[in-house]
């Protein structure tokens, strides 16, 4: 049972309903369109600790005053159940009550930063580093002169200085020249449709969606579309902020993709995902019931010795082709600096006489092609479709004789193509280059939504009445048809 009273230094300020959690001071702030939002001032004197110059003239964009907010990644790790027992005896005693509050606190980085996405992280480092940045403290020293309340008193500030609340942060005017990084896409109506045809669930703090195999979730190198640029035209509805992402697929998965609506939901659970690597990454899998589950459905070749079992194999990643290609392997010597520490459950959910059979797998961690690793070299059946990791498995491999099941299927590769090029119909194990048959199914991940709303009411909201979501996704057409074949 969660010890409620962490929560009380977690939470300060959050909106009362749940339409509030959209449109938070921060969100309205300037979100999309801070530039408008910003006011200038012209600062009339300065803090002692600077010279006056001919720069006392210079306007500045003026961020909203500062106000504090939850802290998202302390609240997550309370949900998750990894509060640590020294923070929760520090927060009992009286005398280390501001440490406590410390630990919600805000830096001046991370404000500029939440108010400013448009801002690429590396020029507000850099404006810190060039000692460009001042703050106009809320608490006045000197309270005795009316002449310096009515005027600014602006201070440099460092990326790492907590903010007080009602602190406002100057920038210089020169920002609104920095051209905005990323742009929405323009999608048509047929394409926005087909975006939010993928939804599972929505409410105000999450929005999950089906992931079709083929679409990758991040913008990269030779990447033109990716999910997380399309969320933003697509899936920010009404909130004035867009989607972020807290987790990842591989492009050729398929299945759940959860996306925060806001930063403070998107920070809980990027912290509730990285708590689970975390704890089982300590070995700490002893433990049935987890707040964050997953369970993907995997086509293999072959047949694991065992029907059920955990494999814990450390990954690291080796470089090929020259330097032009890496890859994830098993490591032996699990002390390596590169290795990183790996859990996957598994149990056979039904097998073929054509010699394929399938797993449901569940990561109690999340590194990069755990299950397609795990699969490939330790359970010593790679994953159908998976060339990069079982390609010696797939040279022998003939397409499956269709006879009975083919009529009920045969329309299926007649359909065209959907948005983007996705096409979720062909590559089925009747086919002579299958797919990648990788599909995350079913998780049950915390209601972030009950317990923002819940602490923008009770300080002292106790997390063990926290509710679950059960989310499950159909597989992709031509996953379904392999499952007919292997179950005819």
């Amino acid at each position: 049972m969660a010890n409620p009273n962490p929560l009380r230094h977690l939470l300060l300020r959050w909106p009362s309903n749940a339409a509030d959690l959209c449109s938070t001071r921060v969100c309205n702030s300037g979100i999309n369109n801070w530039r408008s939002r910003y006011s200038t001032a012209t600062p009339e004197s300065f803090a002692q600790d600077e010279k006056p110059d001919e720069k006392n003239d210079t306007n500045w964009f003026t961020l909203p005053p500062y106000t504090d907010t939850v802290n998202g990644a302390a609240l997550g790790k309370e949900i998750a159940g990894r509060w640590s027992e020294s923070r929760k005896d520090a927060i009992k005693d009286s005398k280390t009550q501001e440490s406590a509050t410390d630990v919600a606190s805000t830096t001046a980085l991370k404000w500029i930063l939440r108010c400013c996405p448009e801002l690429p992280r590396s020029l507000v480092q850099k404006l810190f580093r060039l000692r460009q940045v001042r703050r106009e403290s809320s608490n006045i020293e000197d309270s005795d002169s009316s002449a310096q309340l009515q005027k600014p008193r602006l201070k440099r500030v460092t990326a790492k200085d907590s903010m007080n609340l009602g602190d406002r942060i100057f920038l210089p005017v020169t920002v609104k020249e920095v051209p905005v990084e990323k742009k929405e896409l323009h999608c048509n109506g047929e394409e926005v449709n087909f975006i939010r045809s993928l939804e599972l669930y929505k409410d105000p703090a999450i929005i999950v969606v089906n992931k079709p195999p083929g679409m990758p979730v991040q913008g990269g190198i030779g990447i033109k579309t990716s999910l997380d640029e399309l969320a933003i035209t697509c899936l920010s509805y009404d909130c004035s902020e867009s989607p972020r992402l807290v987790h990842r697929l591989d492009r050729d998965c398929s299945g759940i993709l959860v996306m925060g609506r806001t930063q403070i939901s998107a920070t809980v659970l990027h912290s509730i995902f990285r708590e689970k690597t975390f704890g089982a990454s300590g070995n700490d899998t002893s433990n049935e019931k987890r707040v964050l589950e997953r369970r993907y459905w995997a086509l293999v070749i072959g047949s694991p010795r065992h029907p059920k079992g955990l494999v814990s194999a450390p990954l690291g990643k080796v470089v090929v082709d020259n330097g032009k290609s890496e890859r994830i392997t098993v490591v032996n010597n699990s002390q390596s600096l590169s290795s990183q520490h790996a859990v996957t459950k598994y149990k056979v959910i039904g097998s073929s006489s054509q010699g394929y059979t399938w797993l449901e797998l569940s990561p109690l961690t999340g590194r990069k092609h755990q299950l397609r690793v795990h699969c490939a070299e330790v359970l010593g059946t790679p994953i159908v479709g998976d060339y990069k990791y079982g390609w010696q498995a797939h040279r022998n491999l003939k397409p499956l004789s269709l006879s009975n099941v083919e009529s009920q299927h045969e329309e299926l590769p007649k359909r065209k193509n959907l948005p983007f090029g996705i096409n979720m119909h062909n590559g089925s194990i009747s086919e002579k280059h299958p797919r990648l048959h990788l599909h995350c199914k079913q998780m049950v991940l915390p209601n972030i939504t009950q317990v923002l709303q819940n602490l923008g009411q009770y300080s002292d909201y106790d997390l063990s009445q926290l509710e679950s979501l059960k989310l499950d996704a159909p597989m992709p057409s031509y996953m379904e048809r392999s499952w007919n074949i292997t179950n005819s």
